[in-house]
């Protein structure tokens, strides 16, 4: 059976990479742009009027070019549950990840920019947030695990390399099946360095995927201080 087709809202400023993208995705023929926007405004309309499955939005958009992409994607998730967001950008920068993810993780991802190029991890983010669940790019995950690991007295070095590891591809929304599968394990394996990885963390033991990426980054946020 064909899969079916998601209709989703573009925004993005750039003229020329917003219609390169939209090509992109119409021309895979899993996914149906129903409008291209380039601002936040004309993003929050087109997605009230449109209510599509999904959303891929730049983070900074007129007028400030701050991060107008995140503020959208809260009003979204708030006024439609149901439409997913994935938010594009430039910058590995745990801030914005934190400021994406901090009323919740359910149905947003953030990605960087150069993923565009990479279809098929687009499409999965994509489908991950009209499902419900959380993405986060695989090198935003490296920098946090990598910034957090610095701290002699930092949590994360209660963990051995492999259960870092493990956790890493947690964070990136992985099944314990295909944790085992990119890491060469069994799948009992992958189960026992799960849940050694939340008990030393002392975090909740849900299964789901997103509540998983929830944990980490709610781990990753205790010790995240903000600069002023």
């Amino acid at each position: 059976m064909a899969e079916e087709r998601l209709s989703v809202v573009i925004a993005e400023d750039y003229y020329l990479l917003r219609e390169g993208l939209r090509q992109l995705l119409e021309e895979c023929r899993l996914v149906e742009v129903v409008a291209a926007v380039g601002t936040a405004d004309e993003l929050l309309t087109a997605v009230d009027r449109l209510r599509p499955d999904g959303v891929i939005t730049d983070i900074r958009m007129p007028p400030a070019h701050r991060t107008e992409g995140i503020t959208a994607a809260h009003a979204i998730r708030t006024s439609h549950p149901g439409t997913g967001v994935v938010i594009l950008s430039q910058h590995a920068n745990e801030s914005y990840v934190f400021d994406l993810f901090r009323h919740g993780t359910d149905g947003l991802a953030y990605l960087l920019k150069e993923r565009v190029g990479e279809l098929d991890q687009l499409l999965h983010a994509v489908r991950e947030v009209v499902a419900g669940r959380s993405v986060i790019d695989p090198r935003i995950v490296e920098v946090l695990l990598r910034t957090h690991s610095r701290d002699a007295d930092a949590p994360l070095t209660v963990l051995t390399q492999r259960e870092r590891e493990v956790l890493r591809h947690m964070a990136e929304g992985k099944t314990n099946r295909a944790i085992a599968g990119a890491l060469h394990l069994a799948d009992s394996t992958v189960e026992k360095h799960v849940n050694a990885v939340f008990s030393k963390l002392g975090l909740s033991e849900e299964t789901n995927l997103h509540r998983r990426v929830s944990a980490v980054l709610a781990y990753l946020h205790h010790t995240y201080a903000p600069e002023s």
